[in-house]
C-alpha cells in the first residue's frame, strides 16, 4: 500500500500542506489575537487557534490520501500522550508539526515551517518541509533525494579547516545540565547558536548553509521531516552513544545531524566528552 503510494503521484501530499498552511496559517500570521495563544508548559512553549485547525486539517487530508494511516501531530499528543503509541505501530504514520517555531510565528516572525513526514515500522519514508512566509517548499524521498522548490540540493562538505557553524537546542528550552553537555561544542573550531524553527535548520544543513545541529529533546514531529531532508541531501545523523535516531524514542542524548559524515563524528565526539 505505501510502496504503491510513493510510486504514484505523492504530489497530493504538498497540496494538502500548502491548502492547510493558506487556510489555517497565513491569515492569522501577524494577525493573532491575544485569546488566540496559549501557553502549553511555560511562557517560551505557545500554542495558538492556527498550530490546532491546521493539525486537524491536515490530519483529515492526509488519512484520505492514504486510508489506513493515521497521524501523530503535536497538538494530539498534547491532549492525549497515547496517540504516541502508533509510532510504534503497524499503520503507516503521518508525523506532523503543523507549526514548527510557534515562537517565531506568534512574534511575527517568518521563520517558521509546517512539518509533514511519512514514517512505517521507525522507518521515514518522505517529508515535506513548508515554510509558508519564506515561500520555501523542501520534499525528501527516501532513496530519491532531496529538493527545494524542484532543485536537487547537496548538504556538500566544510571546506577543510572550516570554522564551523552549528545550531543547538534554545538556551530557553534546555535544563543546566544539556547545557553544560551542549556546551562542549564551544570550541576553537566551532560555534554554536541557539536554534530557531528546528525544521528550518535541518533545510539549511541539507543546503549546506548551516554546518550541523545538536538537540536535547527527541519529539519526533521536531525531527522527522529534516532527518530525512538532511540523509537524502548527504547528510548524517546520529545520537550521542552512536546509534540512529529512533523515531519513536528512547534515543541516548544529544544527538547530532551535520551536512557529512565526518562532520557528525566530530561533533558526536565533542558531545560525548561531557562524560
Amino acid at each position: 500500500m505505501i510502496d504503491e503510494f510513493l510510486a504514484g503521484d505523492p504530489n497530493g501530499v504538498e497540496e494538502a500542506v500548502r491548502k492547510a498552511a493558506a487556510a489555517e496559517i497565513m491569515p492569522r500570521f501577524r494577525q493573532l489575537a491575544a485569546d488566540e495563544i496559549v501557553e502549553k508548559n511555560g511562557p517560551h512553549d505557545l500554542v495558538t487557534v492556527a498550530d490546532r485547525l491546521a493539525e486537524e486539517r491536515l490530519t483529515a487530508d492526509l488519512t484520505a490520501l492514504l486510508p489506513g494511516s493515521v497521524v501523530v501531530g503535536e497538538e494530539a499528543v498534547h491532549a492525549d500522550p497515547a496517540v504516541l503509541h502508533a509510532l510504534g505501530g503497524d499503520a503507516p504514520v503521518w508525523i506532523v508539526d503543523p507549526v514548527d517555531g510557534t515562537r517565531q510565528f506568534v512574534h511575527g516572525d517568518p521563520g517558521f515551517a509546517t512539518l509533514v513526514c511519512l514514517a512505517h515500522h521507525g522507518e521515514l519514508l518522505a517529508s515535506w518541509t513548508y515554510a509558508p512566509a519564506l515561500d520555501l517548499m523542501a520534499v525528501a524521498r527516501r532513496g530519491g533525494g532531496a529538493v527545494l522548490n524542484g532543485e536537487r540540493i547537496r548538504s556538500g562538505s566544510p571546506e577543510p579547516g572550516k570554522h564551523l557553524e552549528v545550531a543547538i537546542s534554545h538556551y530557553d528550552f534546555t535544563t543546566p545540565e544539556e547545557k553544560r553537555v551542549l556546551g562542549t561544542l564551544l570550541t576553537d573550531a566551532v560555534t554554536p547558536r541557539p536554534c530557531g524553527s528546528a525544521g528550518l535548520e535541518y533545510l539549511h544543513v541539507a543546503q549546506g548553509s548551516l554546518d550541523g545541529l545538536a538537540f536535547s529533546w527527541e519529539n519526533a514531529w521536531d525531527h522527522a521531516a529534516g532527518l530525512l531532508l538532511v540523509a537524502e541531501a548527504g547528510g548524517a545523523s546520529g545520537t550521542v552513544a552512536g546509534e540512529p535516531f529512533r523515531i519513536a524514542g528512547g534515543n541516548a542524548l544529544p544527538f547530532a545531524a551535520a551536512r557529512d559524515e565526518a562532520t557528525l563524528r566530530h561533533m558526536l565526539g565533542l558531545l560525548a566528552s561531557a562524560g
